[in-house]
């Protein structure tokens, strides 16, 4: 069981985190002999990053009363993450994927089908103090994974609707938890309904047949913060009727994966400090960077991060 936490958050991210295998060598799980152990998750990864750049955050989910489960809980917390709302399962098993590096990229296999984060539901919320955080933040993996997580996405719009909290969604878009059809419907509705939405224009084009991002701030055609990120192009935000475009930072890519959740929490943190739409955007591309050189859903801050040196700097005194 979970227990209230004494002082509410200042931002709330929930969704599932699960264990990570991956090959230690850049070689396939066919061909590897030794693996690392390390954790993942959209919304982990975000509350890492948010944690690193001075947030206040918690994480909330749900892990199997298992050493898998235990591992996550030890990693998140150590990043300075509070996860004191996090429920344990003593029925359901910690979910686990496999990284499997290959010359024209890194396929993720994904083995969470009944994990203890799939048995949330809107009750779930009821001990979270969601309406006096100053953000929440969830991603379209979450309704993904079983009826129950679906309900509590629709609970948790309605639950922070009109509260002054802030509410943060990530298309986010897994092709292997759930097909189009069911979830392009779903996660179109959910971005007309919060207050910021991150899109892949890749993803968008897949769910919903866009092309630019024009057409898909034409789709969702409401009243939020739309930003639509593109690849090694750059991101575009669109925001009180004008839209602002931050071309990508060159980064050597080793691994594509954990890339949109950093930016997600570089944006997230420029927008809760007031910073300019552009150095919001350049914050994002440079915690993307991170992510980008590096095999680790999260890559915490080395020898000068870009942010602080470089093209960045400028933007974000503006």
């Amino acid at each position: 069981m979970m227990s209230q936490i004494s002082v509410a958050p200042g931002i709330i991210c929930l969704g599932e985190a699960m264990v990570m295998v991956t090959p230690r060598e850049s070689v396939s799980l066919l061909a590897a002999d030794v693996f690392e152990l390390s954790v993942g998750g959209a919304e982990s990864t975000v509350a890492l990053y948010l944690s690193e750049m001075g947030h206040d955050v918690a994480w909330v989910s749900r892990v199997g009363a298992d050493p898998l489960g235990g591992r996550i809980l030890e990693t998140i917390n150590c990043g300075g993450v509070d996860t004191s709302l996090v429920e344990r399962d003593a029925d359901a098993r910690t979910g686990v994927y496999f990284k499997d590096p290959g010359p024209d990229g890194t396929r993720v296999y994904y083995y969470r089908g009944g994990s203890a984060a799939s048995r949330m539901g809107p009750a779930t919320l009821d001990r979270l103090p969601l309406t006096t955080a100053t953000l929440v933040h969830f991603s379209g993996v979450t309704p993904g994974l079983s009826s129950s997580c679906a309900e509590l996405a629709e609970e948790l719009v309605r639950r922070v609707a009109g509260s002054g909290t802030l509410l943060s969604f990530d298309v986010n878009y897994r092709p292997g938890i759930w097909s189009r059809t069911a979830a392009a419907p779903v996660l179109l509705r959910l971005s007309r309904e919060v207050d910021i939405v991150f899109v892949g224009l890749d993803e968008a084009q897949q769910l919903w047949g866009t092309g630019t991002a024009n057409d898909v701030r034409s789709l969702i055609d409401a009243d939020n913060v739309l930003v639509v990120k593109d690849g090694d192009v750059g991101a575009t935000e669109f925001a009180g009727g004008t839209s602002t475009f931050v071309p990508a930072l060159d980064v050597a890519v080793v691994e594509a994966v954990g890339a949109g959740d950093a930016f997600a929490a570089g944006y997230l943190s420029g927008l809760i400090h007031k910073q300019t739409p552009t150095a919001r955007l350049i914050l994002g591309h440079s915690t993307a960077a991170r992510a980008l050189s590096s095999t680790r859903d999260f890559a915490p801050r080395t020898d000068p991060d870009l942010i602080e040196n470089g093209p960045a700097r400028d933007a974000l005194k503006a």
